[in-house]
């Protein structure tokens, strides 16, 4: 049987973070695998999947910042706010010529630091039990309410200008249930041209990095990292004894919640194995996650 262990993908275009999974699950010989937060096909980069056990540690990993590089075309609008859509708008090469850098400066202003987006339509977002963009494509109307998103960074890279076209590249930070297919179409609105996203690359989710990514032909057990190193890359590390792991599986507060700079943090037993994610409770600590044993190897 497959270890546990968190396993970074690097998604190509053209295929869904399902189709990832899938070729996980055959590489690995395992079903039991999840993700932290799926990529569209059209979009590239990384995928945090869980292995076995490991798939506990997705909930503490699917919340976490990202980042993302992304290529925006100004001057065209589509019905899903990307490449893979219909084209709704187009506007006059005379109104996409006149954008000035100022003009672009202030409208990315205007959507960086604490913001209200309205979800793309084309969205996994459920409305009354069914997906936005099953909705969508059915030609029903779909009424999606804004939600609070953090979008640290949103800087411009490279601009190029040609016959009635303007693109972006840019790179985003962001917290988690951004969409960069909105930032596009509201950037678009804002220069009065409309947008769209024709490139998406994620890079970051949290601490993992994409170029530590195995590619989806290059998926083996070798390339799992394990929880212990996960989790204390995640939520930081806590050493606890032999007795006070045992203690922790059984369901116990163990004394010590000083010993705790943040609110979580993985307990790791003397040899190196995950025991599970504690917090404090008053003077001690408790589990708000146990991982299933390891033997010790």
């Amino acid at each position: 049987m497959v270890r546990p262990g968190i396993l970074l993908v690097d998604k190509p275009g053209g295929i869904t973070s399902h189709d990832v999974v899938s070729r996980a699950r055959r590489a690995l010989g395992t079903r039991k695998i999840g993700h932290a937060g799926t990529l569209d096909p059209m979009a590239t980069g990384l995928l945090v999947l869980g292995v076995e056990g490991a798939t506990r540690l997705l909930t503490f990993i699917v919340g976490a910042d990202k980042t993302y590089e992304a290529t925006i075309l100004l001057g065209v609008s589509t019905d899903s706010d990307d490449a893979d859509g219909v084209e709704t708008s187009r506007a006059e090469a005379a109104s996409v010529a006149a954008i000035t850098d100022g003009s672009i400066a202030a409208g990315i202003a205007a959507l960086t630091g604490e913001i209200e987006q309205v979800p793309s339509t084309v969205s996994a977002i459920k409305v009354a039990g069914r997906r936005a963009y099953d909705l969508a494509r059915a030609g029903e109307e779909v009424q999606l309410t804004a939600r609070r998103v953090t979008v640290s960074r949103f800087e411009v890279r490279e601009v190029r200008r040609g016959d009635g076209i303007l693109e972006l590249d840019v790179v985003v930070d962001c917290t988690s249930g951004t969409y960069i297919r909105a930032l596009a179409r509201d950037l678009g609105r804002t220069l009065g041209v409309g947008g769209h996203l024709t490139m998406l690359r994620r890079t970051r989710i949290g601490a993992f990095e994409v170029g530590a990514a195995a590619s989806v032909d290059d998926i083996a057990e070798e390339r799992l990292v394990n929880p212990a190193t996960a989790a204390a890359t995640v939520v930081g590390a806590l050493a606890v004894g032999a007795d006070e792991a045992r203690d922790l599986r059984h369901g116990k507060r163990i004394d010590g919640g000083g010993r705790l700079t943040g609110p979580i943090a993985a307990a790791i037993d003397p040899h190196g194995r995950l025991i599970g994610i504690v917090e404090k409770r008053g003077a001690q600590l408790k589990s708000v996650m146990n991982m299933p044993e390891e033997a010790v190897r």
